[in-house]
């Protein structure tokens, strides 16, 4: 008995960016979420286990709370995919510098307030990445453009969890924060290298004549 497996991965171009763009932002982010909470309760004056579980709250709930509205105002612009492209793009940023200042935290409402702002910077990514993945997908392929991407999640989440815990415990957990900065801002740069595959094309209007032109009279025949 002969098995055939014949996996064609060609994918459009934007599908292929924004995959990369994902794999790159949960890779950062995997860095640290395996350590997130013994940073907090080693490193965070006064910080315990329900700590750990404010920070998750503040998280979720703010992002839940932020989303929505990002979202609705998404929908209503008429702009093409600018503002969507613009909300990912500067969600991504801010992803990245949240991440870094965890490194700077010395306090416990440092931390809240840094969690909030990653909240939002994800609500910002949670809402525009998808509204314009989906307006892209290949034709006839879509259930294999969104396995693709969540394969690439899996992959780059599974490693750097590893990597993460490798990371803390020889350089500590700046480190940890450093590379998830670095690599959420790579998720960014692959997109804003790409902006002609999501901008709307600027129409070309005619060139105006030239004064002579516009006021020449006409010949008449011979």
């Amino acid at each position: 008995m002969k098995i055939r497996v014949n996996i064609d991965i060609k994918v459009g171009r934007l599908v292929k960016y924004f995959v990369i763009s994902d794999f790159f932002l949960l890779a950062g982010w995997g860095f640290l979420d395996p350590v997130f909470a013994v940073f907090v309760v080693q490193q965070i004056p006064g910080s315990n286990l329900v700590t750990v579980g404010w920070t998750a709250a503040i998280y979720w709930i703010s992002k839940s709370l932020l989303q929505i509205p990002i979202a609705n105002r998404l929908d209503r612009t008429n702009d093409g995919e600018k503002t969507a492209y613009i909300a990912l793009v500067g969600g991504l940023i801010l992803a990245g510098f949240s991440a870094m200042a965890f490194a700077a935290a010395r306090s416990i409402a440092a931390i809240y307030v840094i969690q909030a702002v990653h909240a939002a910077a994800f609500a910002l990514y949670s809402a525009s990445w998808p509204a314009i993945f989906s307006r892209h997908l290949d034709k006839d392929r879509i259930a294999f453009d969104w396995s693709l991407d969540s394969v690439a999640i899996g992959i780059a989440s599974g490693i750097t969890g590893l990597l993460g815990g490798l990371t803390a415990e020889i350089w500590g957990f700046t480190a940890v924060f450093i590379m998830t900065g670095i690599l959420s801002f790579i998720a960014a740069f692959v997109l804003i290298a790409a902006p002609d595959l999501i901008l709307p094309k600027p129409t070309r209007a005619a060139a105006p004549l030239p004064p002579e032109a516009a006021h020449k009279e006409p010949e008449l025949g011979m």
